[in-house]
């Protein structure tokens, strides 16, 4: 039985809470967090701890906190030589405190509270500085998913950055789609089909198979008739830009 102490209450934390908790041979002691109320619907209140002294010897801490704190936080720790990691895309291993062994755990997902993931189908990145240390990682990741994967700091730092376009890039994309279609009194449910397929095409095609459309078919008229219906400087110049990506794109 692998024995954890989370640190941090977001959206990862609180996942990772939850499905550390149904996992066979794996054991949640504590989790940390300054607002002991915000994880209350998960643990019974003796698991929550808001002091760093009252964490208890475990084999793994998983930090789980905003990306500008890691540092301090694991510096916050009150033990040396244990396994400390966290879980961030961006930060590298060595931005935690040199007083314990270190490691990265990184599940790459979008996580939003109150919202079921499957946890199997989430890749899980890790990187260690000593092997034995991976070899534990390893198996507490698959304990919780089927999808491991040994990647260094800046391969994740690289990963990180894709997944920003193809997440969170992707995602403002559909807020203008939603804002186009509210300002011209069309239901933005006509376009979730579309959407819907366009996700599945990737699964089984490359993304330079599954481009299509105008800037594709480098259709100028039809570039421009949607050009002269956006009235947005800011929607206007991100179509263009796109536009000519994908028309660069189709020269290479």
């Amino acid at each position: 039985m692998i024995s954890i102490s989370i640190i941090g209450s977001g959206n990862v934390a609180q996942h990772l809470i939850s499905v550390i908790q149904k996992a066979e041979n794996l054991l949640l002691v504590q989790s940390y967090s300054r607002n002991p109320n915000s994880l209350s619907h998960l643990l019974d209140d003796s698991k929550i701890i808001s002091d760093y002294s009252q964490l208890r010897e475990v084999d793994l801490y998983i930090i789980a906190v905003t990306d500008d704190v890691i540092g301090k936080v694991s510096s916050q720790i009150p033990f040396s030589e244990k396994l400390v990691v966290h879980t961030s895309g961006s930060v590298a291993m060595d931005d935690l405190s040199s007083n314990n062994r270190k490691g990265v755990f990184y599940p790459l997902q979008t996580f939003t509270k109150n919202k079921e993931v499957d946890f199997k189908e989430i890749p899980i990145c890790l990187e260690a500085e000593k092997v034995a240390d991976l070899q534990l990682l390893k198996e507490v990741a698959s304990a919780i998913s089927d999808k491991v994967f040994e990647i260094d700091s800046e391969q994740r730092k690289s990963l990180h950055t894709a997944a920003v376009f193809v997440n969170n890039f992707v995602n403002h994309l559909y807020l203008i789609g939603n804002d186009i279609c509210k300002e011209n009194n069309v239901s933005f449910e006509i376009l979730k089909p579309l959407i819907k397929e366009t996700a599945n095409k990737i699964i089984t095609l490359s993304p330079e198979q599954a481009q299509t459309g105008p800037a594709k078919r480098k259709d100028t008229t039809t570039i421009n008739k949607h050009l002269a219906i956006l009235t947005d400087a800011n929607q206007k110049e991100i179509y263009k830009i796109l536009t000519k990506s994908i028309i660069d794109n189709g020269k290479l």
